[in-house]
């Protein structure tokens, strides 16, 4: 079925085939189809319509994106991560409610600074929390949607870094910039603070 999507034997927005016309197509069960369908619906590519059918929505799956992004190299990663998080904190200045500033502040807070020692995961999800509630504040669903699929990859990159490459944490304080700018309303300083946070970063790993 994928391949069938892949080469544009069923493009996008094209009805695929009922469940008993596949199941005699690709010769297995109908029960093997309906799982088919699960799986590729649940990564986005197909989308069932109850009493119409299934339709394609997208050729590319989600989930190998994402394994293509986790296999880049930690240089790669943390640029398009930058990218992300610059935009996510222009918006977030422009955009942020009192409880928005609120849930950052909590998160940064619970977050604090990085010992070198204890437990680093723990560290890293508390890391995470923090940038998640900066994509909240921008309030806009397809980049926080975007920026929480990506969390998982962030935080392995994050980890390889650090362990692997003696890469040296970037700190509460640009951090605490980064909310300040948040809070400031200001949009530019915002979107340089966020930079500041991964630049030295980068250029170590440059």
């Amino acid at each position: 079925m994928r391949g069938q999507i892949a080469t544009g034997a069923w493009p996008v927005g094209q009805r695929i085939p009922r469940e008993a016309q596949l199941a005699d197509m690709f010769q297995i069960g109908r029960n093997t189809v309906r799982e088919a369908v699960r799986v590729l619906s649940h990564a986005g590519i197909l989308e069932v319509r109850q009493g119409d059918g299934t339709y394609v929505r997208q050729v590319q799956d989600p989930a190998g994106i994402m394994r293509a992004i986790s296999r880049s190299s930690l240089r790669d990663h943390f640029e398009l991560r930058a990218a992300l998080e610059v935009e996510a904190a222009r918006r977030a200045a422009e955009r942020r409610s009192e409880h928005d500033l609120r849930a950052m502040e909590k998160a940064l807070e619970a977050r604090g600074e990085w010992s070198g020692t204890g437990d680093i995961d723990a560290f890293l999800e508390r890391d995470a929390a923090f940038h998640l509630a900066v994509a909240e504040a921008g309030q806009n669903g397809a980049l926080t949607e975007l920026y929480r699929y990506f969390l998982t990859a962030a935080r392995q990159a994050a980890r390889a870094a650090l362990i692997e490459h003696n890469v040296t944490e970037p700190g509460l304080v640009p951090h605490q910039r980064l909310f300040q700018a948040i809070a400031a309303r200001d949009g530019a300083r915002a979107a340089r603070a966020a930079r500041a946070v991964l630049r030295p970063l980068i250029r170590t790993l440059s």
